[in-house]
């Protein structure tokens, strides 16, 4: 199969003007799969490229990971506006971000191999037991700072010396009666370089990338401490994350008609985020944008919201690729492809203005072969192109295959 692409030239250039930047905009044919990009990336993944997701939760994990193969240069710009999982206990105690996702993508695009560090990865990946008691998981955690707990005693110095200053930071701001059974070990060490770098996120996942030694870019799409919010079809709003999921409590019983940023948990009271001028600077360089598969507001919505993200976008131009979510999402009810393509393109165009092209915000749509074309109709309708591919294999059932969706993207940049 062959399409259309367009690009920017030179490649990696700013699309910002002056006297020695011009933009000018080419098209060449793509095979889908390309196999000379494929191997291209497999060969030197080091200068492979610079695809870039908005994501959150855990649905792109398992491509993440696999994506290493092909590319060391991915960019994930995840939410820290959760309320609910592993992030809820600490967002109460330390009125923090959520740091839960960033956790598991940093986890997930880890060194694998000896030069990544293992033993840092072990300790990031353990989690202490759901059953055990308070008194037990103190005295582990007590152990990790001493540096007496064989997961830390494994760490070389000087990353030993960093991780027990993290651990114990945090140790010492924790609030009395704070529930440690199955406590991430990761979360724990993110929570207390927060707090030790002034209440900043930007820090601590800077060095944890380079403790693990992550093959990429993981950062929080906005640094605003902020929970999420939404307005129903039926009038009710629902403030938290952990209510609109559909998986930790009953799912929304009506549709969302508006949603948003939220100061707290108490209430409505609709806010602005910031989007950091290092995260603008990180869609200015990518070779593809990809609005990734997960919780289709929660995880994808959610990064879109904070000032400056669409508009940043429309001034890429590069594919910028969709791929929904495969299978039931409960925050979606009924929605067709066609329907979670305009509601994408209303939140965009809420930081663009309506009269932003829809070539700047989104050129293609990857779905599997087994869509049928009523679902894809409308949306080629609106000028974008539907990509069927073979994206789920016996062994990914009913998820993506990470090989299939990973060819796909790198055949596109």
């Amino acid at each position: 199969m062959s399409i259309e692409r367009t690009a920017l030239e030179p490649g990696g250039a700013s699309v910002s003007q002056g006297p020695d930047v011009s933009e000018i905009t080419i098209t060449r044919a793509v095979r889908m799969p390309d196999p000379f990009r494929i191997e291209r990336s497999l060969s030197n993944p080091e200068l492979g490229p610079r695809l870039l997701f908005f994501s959150g939760g855990s649905a792109l994990n398992g491509v993440s990971q696999y994506l290493k193969r092909y590319t060391h240069n991915s960019i994930h710009l995840v939410t820290p506006f959760d309320s609910g999982g592993s992030s809820q206990g600490l967002r109460v105690a330390f009125n923090m971000p959520a740091i839960g996702d960033l956790r598991s993508r940093l986890m997930a695009l880890a060194d694998e191999t000896v030069l990544g560090h293992p033993d840092v990865f072990r300790l990031f990946t353990h989690r202490f037991a759901r059953s055990a008691a308070q008194t037990d998981l103190t005295g582990q955690l007590d152990a990790m700072i001493a540096g007496t707990h064989p997961l830390v005693d494994a760490i070389e110095q000087p990353m030993r010396t960093l991780i027990q200053n993290q651990l114990g930071m945090f140790r010492a701001a924790c609030p009395q009666g704070f529930d440690l059974c199955g406590a991430s070990i990761g979360n724990l060490i993110l929570a207390g370089g927060y707090l030790n770098q002034n209440q900043q996120l930007e820090p601590i996942i800077f060095l944890v990338s380079k403790l693990v030694g992550v093959q990429g870019t993981v950062r929080a799409v906005s640094d605003d401490n902020l929970h999420l919010g939404a307005e129903l079809a039926n009038g009710e709003t629902v403030i938290g994350q952990h209510l609109l999921t559909g998986k930790e409590h009953p799912p929304l019983t009506s549709p969302i008609k508006d949603f948003f940023l939220n100061a707290s948990l108490q209430g409505r009271e609709t806010v602005t985020a910031t989007f950091p001028e290092r995260n603008r600077n990180l869609i200015h360089t990518a070779d593809q944008i990809c609005y990734a598969p997960g919780s289709f507001y929660t995880s994808l919505i959610a990064n879109l919201l904070p000032k400056g993200v669409g508009s940043a976008i429309a001034e890429r131009t590069v594919p910028k690729v969709y791929v929904p979510s495969l299978g039931h999402d409960p925050e979606t009810a009924d929605m067709t492809h066609a329907d979670r393509v305009h509601t994408l393109l209303t939140y965009l165009h809420r930081d663009t203005g309506p009269d932003c092209p829809v070539d700047r915000l989104i050129n293609f749509v990857i779905v599997d072969k087994s869509v049928p074309e009523t679902e894809t109709a409308a949306v080629e309708a609106r000028g974008i192109t539907v990509l069927k591919r073979d994206l789920v294999s016996e062994r990914s059932a009913p998820f993506y295959d990470p090989a299939s969706l990973c060819e796909a993207l790198v055949s596109l940049c």
